[in-house]
């Protein structure tokens, strides 16, 4: 409203946009917009469908921050819906939680294992996500073991645990055999 009332080229007070539409929201919301800290539900997770179109896979909170202006405050997201988790699953994109995730990680580290001829680093897997964003980022697979000393190492251990069940040897080294 501050800003409408500053513009040079505005012709009519900001009081009058409201008594005739009852309220500022309900001016913007007339105007296609939507209000930030006052959107409803359905309003936030048509925010989100958006965003994720135009970024061709599920936003991100750090996605969130990055459109600071046009998107709501990722605090609204998780005051709204719980988590900015549970706002995705609604919003209709495949997020995966819990053990899923830590499947869908295992599967991603032993398709890089077969890209690399070895069991994925962390360096690894950081420029694999540069070109693939449709992997976990290397954060999100440390932290599924609370990012605690050796979460790297057992992580690459259930991926050469899932290599050796479909039959891949993998050596000592890391190299797969």
């Amino acid at each position: 409203m501050r800003e409408f009332a500053g513009d040079p080229a505005t012709t009519v007070h900001p009081q009058t946009v409201i008594e005739h539409f009852g309220s500022w929201n309900a001016a913007k919301r007339a105007a296609g917009l939507v209000p930030r800290r006052f959107a409803t539900r359905e309003e936030l997770l048509g925010l989100l469908r958006d965003l994720g179109e135009e970024l061709g896979r599920p936003p991100t909170a750090r996605d969130i921050d990055e459109h600071k202006g046009r998107m709501p405050s990722k605090s609204l997201y998780w005051h709204t819906f719980g988590s900015l988790t549970t706002a995705l699953k609604e919003a209709g994109f495949d997020v995966a939680v819990g053990e899923e995730r830590l499947e869908r990680a295992v599967q991603q580290g032993v398709g890089l294992a077969f890209q690399l001829g070895r069991l994925p680093k962390f360096a690894d897997w950081q420029e694999a996500r540069k070109r693939d964003a449709g992997l976990l980022t290397e954060w999100q697979v440390y932290r599924m073991f609370d990012a605690r000393r050796g979460a790297w190492s057992t992580f690459q251990f259930l991926v050469r645990q899932r290599l050796d069940e479909q039959g891949r040897r993998v050596g000592p080294d890391g190299r797969l055999l």
